[in-house]
This record gives structure tokens, sequence and C-alpha cells, in this order.
């Protein structure tokens, strides 16, 4: 999923007294819209951002107009004002930033996954139980209303689960080309923690134990070690299944770089929603698009799922209550995905 980029600049307005001090480690796709959207926000001041590359730093610093470090530990120093930060490194870089800002008492947002290892994972838990920070994970699919309102409408039906298959694939550009990472990563641990979680919050059970399979040719033999595609079935603490298939091979002539379908089936009913696209299919000369919405420009400021995240998060910076995935949930989440991996490589189902 590649949001829309942030405007040329958004220069953060002088912020009112009391308003929460949030800086922003990783300036890359995501850590960008994040900047932009907390500098846009009333509520909220953007502080300072972090890069290691000196390219980003000169492009955001002239974008935000707030100071830049090559290192987190150098911006902690330097504003003893913050109130919270977030996250946007690699997947697999989340630990030691994170670590940094609940040391300091910060609330923290981290991108999904919380971390990719399981150690990573539960260090971060252990910081936050002794931090007076909190930490936020963000599966941003939780901030999508329709999901919202189909988990309601289980809510109110009450119907035991069957089964949920859920969809979630990307076009090759994304490994090859997007994420200059792609080998410390895969299919599972890029996109299989927003379906796990998605499944996990609809039906309010626990992954128990998990299935895996996959194939690995495609990629490898175009310099990137690891996984084109992973197929993992998990049975669930209430008795029902979850089938989550996640591919990085999708041509790149698809209508758009990521294809979310979902499903799900209780004993009274089956909801089918088609997250690719919001019902807008563009065609012309160079082919077929799909046009997207989740994050999208209008007079100079973006709207979308991510941005009511992190909308979520000032407000809880600020002292609101808001009902948000933690760190314990983001354990859950790594340990299940790791043992999709354990599973691969074994060849056989993994107790979670």
């Amino acid at each position: 999923m590649v949001p829309a980029p942030p405007p040329t600049s958004v220069v953060a307005a002088p912020a009112p007294r009391g308003t929460p001090a949030i800086a922003v480690v990783g300036g890359g796709i995501r850590g960008s819209m994040f900047a932009t959207a907390i500098a846009q926000d009333p509520g909220a001041h953007l502080v300072a951002l972090c890069d290691p590359s000196p390219e980003v730093r000169r492009r955001v610093g002239e974008s935000f107009g707030v100071p830049t470090y090559a290192a987190v530990d150098d911006l902690l120093r330097a504003h003893a004002e913050l109130d919270g930060a977030v996250v946007a490194t690699p997947d697999f870089a989340h630990r030691d930033a994170t670590l940094a800002c609940l040391a300091r008492d910060l609330d923290v947002l981290v991108e999904k996954p919380l971390a990719t290892t399981v150690e990573d994972a539960q260090a971060i838990v252990d910081a936050a139980r002794s931090s007076r920070g909190r930490v936020v994970v963000g599966f941003e699919n939780r901030w999508n209303q329709k999901l919202i309102d189909v988990r309601q409408a289980l809510r109110e039906r009450g119907q035991p689960f069957v089964t949920q298959v859920l969809n979630l694939n990307d076009t090759r550009w994304v490994p090859t080309q997007m994420l200059s990472w792609a080998a410390r990563s895969s299919p599972a641990w890029f996109l299989m923690p927003h379906t796990l979680d998605l499944a996990l919050w609809l039906s309010d059970a626990l992954p128990v134990e998990v299935f895996a399979r996959g194939t690995k040719r495609f990629l490898p033999a175009r310099g990137v070690d690891t996984w084109d595609s992973i197929t993992a079935s998990f049975a669930l603490s209430d008795g029902s299944t979850v089938v989550l298939n996640s591919q990085w091979v999708l041509p790149e002539g698809a209508p758009s770089v990521f294809d979310f379908r979902y499903e799900v089936h209780t004993e009274a009913e089956t909801f089918h929603l088609d997250l690719s696209h919001d019902g807008v299919t563009r065609y012309g000369e160079d082919g077929v698009s799909w046009m997207q919405f989740g994050v999208h420009q209008r007079n100079g400021r973006i709207a979308g799922v991510p941005v009511d995240m992190v909308g979520d998060f000032v407000d809880l910076v600020a002292g609101e209550v808001r009902e948000v995935p933690d760190a314990e949930h983001g354990l859950v989440v790594t340990a299940a995905i790791d043992a999709v991996h354990r599973s691969l490589e074994t060849g056989t189902p993994q107790k979670l």
C-alpha cells in the first residue's frame, strides 16, 4: 500500500501552549506521511525528524521546516519538550528507536509489525511496562470505517465465526524497487501483520497454531533472497480458522500496487470485501488502473485512514481516551508471523 506523497512544503506552525510535541523517526514514504499528518494537525506540534540518510534529512528538513537528526539519541537530547514520537523505520529496525523513546517516557506510535523477532517485540513490551509512555502499533485497518462497520455488525449478531480468508498481495515493484531492505523481510512480515491483526480484531480470538507453505523462486533469481508467496493457515482460540495469502510477485501491470480482498464467514452470514479500490476503475491507453483514495490530498492537506490513526495517537498523547492496539497485541502478531516462518522452514505446524 503506497500512500499519496505529502505536499512539497508543510512547514509546521508555532504550537499553542500545551500542544503535544511529537517527533518522527524515519523520513521515507510513511515517515513523511506521518510528519505531514502531525504538521497539519492543530492539536499537535511537529518538533523534529530523524533519518540516517543525509539526502532524506535535507528533503524532510526543507519540506517541514524543522530540525533533523541522523540518530535518535541526538534528537532526544536536543528536545526535552517531546511528548511523543512516531517510529517509521524499516520493519526490522523498530526496537532501538522505540526503546530509546520509552526510556524518555514518551508515547510511541510504531509502524506494524511491532518487530520482526519475538525477542525484539518482547523487549519493547517489557520497556513499555516500566515506562510512563504508551505504545500504539500502527495496524491501520482498525481505522477503516468499512471494517469498523463490519466489526460492529458482527458484534450485534454475535454469531460464532467459522472461517476468515484474507488476501493481501503486492506487485513485484514493492520488493524490487520500493523497499531497499526487502531481503530482510518477506510477504509475511510486510503484509500479514495487517491481515492477521484484522482477523483477530474482528473475532476477538487469539492464534493457537499455524501451518504455512510458500514459494521462493522469482525474487531470489533477481537478487532478493526472500519468499515470493506465502499461505498460512491459523487455528484460533475460538475454534475458527483463518487463512492468509500474501505474495510479492503480482505483475507490475496489475491495476494497483496492492490487491486486498477479505471474506469472513460466521454460522449465520458471510461478508465479502474488496479493499483493493474504492469502486473507481480507470481505462486508458496505458492500461487499466484502480484509483486510490486511502491517502488523498485536498486543499493542501492529506486525509485518509492512516491520517485518522495519527489523529487518534495525537489525542492519546494529549490525554484523551482512545481504543488502540498496544504493545502486548503487537507481540501476539509478531510471535504468530515468526511461527509462520518456522513452519515454512520446517514444513510442520507450529504451536503458539
